[in-house]
């Protein structure tokens, strides 16, 4: 072989190795979008294939949310959304969506079915806009049990339409401690109303796999779902990252669940009044392996006695109090006469975790630059 032809081929076996090595340093990348107390996940794989969960908030907020998942999109580099997944019918998570579908192509819609609990402007935009969202790609109604197709990342659908999975997730099905101590709600602790048949009980939730990672999102599914999902056996195994249930609301978030799931992180995607109760809070500090929690808002239900340091929360509120009161602000009544939860309308920061296929994973704060690594854990350890 010619000199020439030994520097040809050195140079191309060099940028193989560069681009071998370029793609097995590319990351899942999860964004934790600021939906002022709604929910917008925006998952993208290392392949760019995508998924997100939930659109933010309708009404007058259906633009300002569209834009803010827009920007993640635009962040991660897309030009689509593959997959869409409606966790349930409430307008603090399907509520920006068709903002959205006029911005961004989504090819793939997943629900779990028709509505269960009538809303005028809701049902309005699902007898009409919805199908004819569908008719440009396809659409899913999703099982216990189903996954979405991206490549190298397993996603399983472990709720849906008031059910859950009845057999364990692989290297899951321990009995389950906590189940001993569940006692079930027969009143919202939140709304203070009877517990009943909603669209919450009707979350999609979702367990993800990449590598050695696991992350676990369930929606809005309430403390006694999370009974029937987690007892005797938990079904769901141990896991590294947990967007917190109902935005961080004692109206979920059992022990049964958060003790046994044992995250090592948890991330909240509260509002500044909503989510961040002192009930929900002690859970997840006394949870067993857990590490940290984020937040994506300020909350002034926490007060300083249940808050978390505030390099952990996103975004703030636009008047800033003189001082933190000690005692956590109990949350106002429900009803037309509850004085309005704090403003926020300046920029939006979102939480991203970039996540390495060993399971060493990565949570940055986008306010302030803010990064904490959590290196993969040794064999034994989980």
């Amino acid at each position: 072989m010619t000199r020439t032809c030994l520097s040809i081929a050195a140079v191309a076996l060099a940028a193989a190795v560069v681009s071998a090595q370029t793609r097995s340093a590319r990351t899942l990348d999860i964004y934790v979008v600021d939906v002022e107390g709604g929910n917008a996940t925006l998952f993208v794989s290392p392949t760019g294939e995508s998924l997100l969960i939930d659109t933010g908030n309708g009404g007058a907020a259906a633009a300002r949310d569209a834009r803010r998942i827009l920007d993640a999109a635009r962040d991660a580099g897309l030009t689509r959304i593959d997959h869409l997944i409606t966790t349930h019918f409430h307008g603090d998570h399907v509520g920006g969506l068709a903002a959205l579908a006029e911005q961004i192509p989504i090819r793939h819609f997943i629900d779990h079915g028709p509505n269960v609990q009538p809303n005028e402007a809701i049902d309005a935009f699902l007898q009409k806009t919805y199908p004819e969202l569908h008719r440009k790609g396809s659409h899913t109604v999703a099982k216990p049990g189903y996954r979405i197709p991206i490549a190298g990342v397993e996603i399983r659908v472990v709720s849906s339409g008031a059910a859950a999975i009845t057999a364990p997730l692989p290297g899951a099905g321990a009995p389950n401690p906590h189940c001993a101590t569940f006692k079930r709600h027969t009143v919202n602790p939140v709304s203070m109303q009877p517990v009943g048949s909603t669209e919450d009980e009707q979350s999609v939730g979702v367990h993800l796999t990449f590598g050695s990672f696991r992350a676990v999102y369930l929606g809005d599914l309430p403390w006694n779902e999370e009974f029937q999902l987690m007892c005797p056996n938990n079904r769901l195994g141990i896991v590294d990252f947990f967007l917190v249930s109902r935005h961080g609301q004692p109206s979920s978030n059992s022990e049964a669940l958060v003790h046994a799931i044992q995250p090592r992180v948890a991330v909240i995607n509260n509002g500044t009044r909503k989510g961040g109760q002192p009930d929900a809070m002690r859970v997840l500090y006394s949870s067993p392996r857990l590490e940290d929690v984020w937040q994506i808002h300020f909350s002034v239900l926490s007060g300083q006695e249940y808050t978390v340091p505030g390099v952990f929360i996103a975004n703030g509120i636009d008047d800033q109090p003189g001082a933190l009161p000690i005692a956590p602000q109990p949350l106002p009544p429900p009803g037309a006469n509850a004085p309005p939860a704090p403003v926020h309308n300046g920029p939006a920061y979102w939480i991203k975790v970039s996540v390495q296929d060993n399971g060493t994973f990565t949570v940055t704060n986008a306010r302030n630059g803010f990064s904490k690594v959590y290196p993969r854990e040794t064999s034994g350890t989980r």
